[in-house]
């Protein structure tokens, strides 16, 4: 169970890690992030709503204070990351290796998640 533990809390560190550079692109937009954003097919303005929700959704992963809010954060962050792996292959720009293991890390996390909540 201690592997598990420390399994989910690296896992859930860099996926924050990751999450926290993401928003912050998003939120203070400089011209080259804006450009990456127009490159993979999507309009500038939905990178604000997008940047709060990711910062949102670190909150409610965190604090723990709901189930079904931390469910529904790491299905917002793993639909996030689908669409952002598909955008990234099909503008075929290289950067589909970084979705894929940000996948791999978030379902580490939700699934030692899941494994610690069971446990009496």
């Amino acid at each position: 169970m201690k592997g598990i533990k420390i399994t989910y809390y690296v896992t859930t560190a860099i996926v924050t890690a990751m999450m926290l550079l993401s928003a912050f692109g998003m939120l203070f937009m400089n011209e080259m992030s804006s450009q990456t954003f127009r490159d993979l097919g999507y309009p500038d303005y939905l990178a604000y709503p997008l940047g709060v929700a990711k910062i949102l959704g670190l909150a409610a992963i965190w604090t723990g204070y709901s189930r079904s809010l931390k469910e529904w954060a790491y299905a917002g962050f793993f639909f996030n990351a689908l669409i952002a792996l598909s955008a990234h292959i099909h503008t075929n720009d290289g950067n589909w290796p970084i979705a894929s293991l940000f996948i791999l890390l978030l379902l580490t996390s939700y699934f030692c998640w899941k494994k610690i909540y069971a446990q009496p």
